[in-house]
């Protein structure tokens, strides 16, 4: 299908959200003429080349997965000089332009391909050549994203230019609920019968239907119209964050850890462990909901016992759909980051107790999470309090709530001690009837 739009999208990393959510939405939208990715993998880059710069995802449905293709896409290395100067006119012409990396720390490396920098240098030659106003979509996971790139770029950008650049540029922060993966082993991608990213480069996008994503309202004086529509604005987005980070992430987590702590391999398979999913959904609606209807009572009917339900209960059925196929280890990555004191476990559990709540079950995906970590705290050999001050030593904690949260975490090292010498019974009765 050819591109028949007059705007022109710039994306930086080609992983599952740039292609199966931000090009495959202005692929689709008609507004755009000219798609761009940036990706620093070579080898991905001569393959979607090769095809003409067409790609493929495989997106999840409740019943079915089905493949769509995109393209055609301009896709480029900002290794290659020649590349980057095409990046850089690429951003000169964009109206929309998304990050989609695997976390912030992406943003600043000291190669000449640096976002940070090929933002800087584009949107100075934007404002230099009159370039049309833009926004960039912020899309790591991070409540903040969009400030720490703003402060980035803005940090690359000569002083005597900022003026110039703010006028014509806004970074917005997003809330992306969409699950994905990319599936990186030969034999996996066929068993699935998953169709790859190109024929010849094996690894395949996996991405599920759902789209409803939120974006920071853009706020320039004159109004500004966005070519890919589908994302919602809202004018105050970090509830919306923390609805995301302290209720679908951090339950995410809980199941992942627990559920690698029985021995499952994917999220889907923990529909058939006992009490497995009504714990879950306990710690979403009561923990977290009850912690977030309090903070943000009023403000939209998300954060209302109707409203919150509705969206755990969702969540829950999208997270153990089989066709996503989401796997416990992948959940499980990354646990250092994930028991941060500002992320999804040990976050959650600290607003909830800033708002009066006993985050006891988010404690027990905490202590799944360090035993997953280091298995000796487990079995009670190393005390948890020394590997979690290890991890949060940047974030120097309160004395104070550094020992709540540390409690709540050892007598839930407790519980699932017992739980797993008792073989594991249903999670839900024995939480109930365990003392607290």
């Amino acid at each position: 299908m050819p591109l028949t739009g007059t705007r022109t999208f710039v994306g930086f990393g080609f992983g599952a959200i740039q292609s199966g959510l931000f090009l495959y939405e202005a692929f689709h939208s008609g507004a755009f003429r000219r798609l761009v990715v940036v990706e620093v993998v070579s080898e991905v880059v001569q393959a979607v080349r090769q095809e003409g710069g067409s790609f493929c995802i495989n997106i999840a449905h409740r019943d079915r997965v089905e493949s769509a293709c995109v393209g055609p896409v301009e896709i480029y290395d900002p290794a290659v000089e020649a590349d980057r100067q095409k990046i850089l006119g690429a951003i000169v012409e964009a109206e929309e332009i998304a990050s989609a990396v695997p976390s912030v720390a992406f943003y600043v490396s000291d190669k000449s391909g640096s976002i940070h920098r090929l933002l800087a240098d584009g949107l100075c030659q934007k404002v230099d050549l009159n370039g049309p106003r833009a926004v960039i979509y912020a899309a790591e996971n991070h409540n903040h994203a969009a400030e720490i790139l703003e402060a980035a770029v803005m940090g690359a950008t000569p002083l005597e230019q900022h003026s110039a650049v703010r006028a014509r540029v806004r970074f917005l922060n997003t809330v992306i609920g969409k699950m994905s993966q990319v599936v990186v082993d030969r034999e996996e991608v066929q068993a699935r019968n998953l169709t790859p990213i190109t024929p010849g480069y094996p690894r395949a996008f996996l991405v599920e239907a759902f789209n409803h994503i939120l974006v920071s309202k853009v706020q320039f004086p004159e109004p500004f119209e966005r070519g890919i529509s589908v994302l919602l604005e809202k004018d105050d987005l970090l509830p919306f964050e923390e609805a995301k980070l302290y209720g679908h992430n951090a339950t995410h987590a809980v199941l992942g850890y627990l559920g690698a702590l029985v021995g499952a391999q994917r999220v889907a398979d923990l529909q058939e462990t006992p009490g497995m999913l009504p714990f879950a959904r306990a710690a979403f609606i009561d923990e977290s909901g009850t912690t977030l209807i309090r903070k943000h009572a009023g403000l939209d009917p998300l954060f209302t016992p109707d409203g919150y339900m509705e969206f755990a209960d969702d969540l829950l059925e999208r997270m153990t759909n089989l066709f996503l196929v989401d796997m416990i280890e992948r959940v499980t990555r990354d646990t250092e980051r994930k028991l941060g004191w500002n992320d999804r476990l040990i976050g959650t559990m600290r607003v909830a107790l800033e708002q009066s709540v006993i985050p006891s079950r988010y404690a027990m995906g905490a202590a799944a999470a360090l035993a997953r970590l280091d298995p000796a705290t487990l079995e009670g050999h190393t005390p948890a309090g020394n590997i979690l001050d290890e991890l949060w030593r940047e974030a120097s904690p309160g004395q104070a709530e550094r020992d709540q949260v540390v409690s709540l975490i050892e007598t839930a090292l407790v519980k699932l001690r017992t739980w797993r010498a008792e073989g594991f019974p249903n999670l839900e009765i024995f939480y109930r009837g365990s003392p607290a």
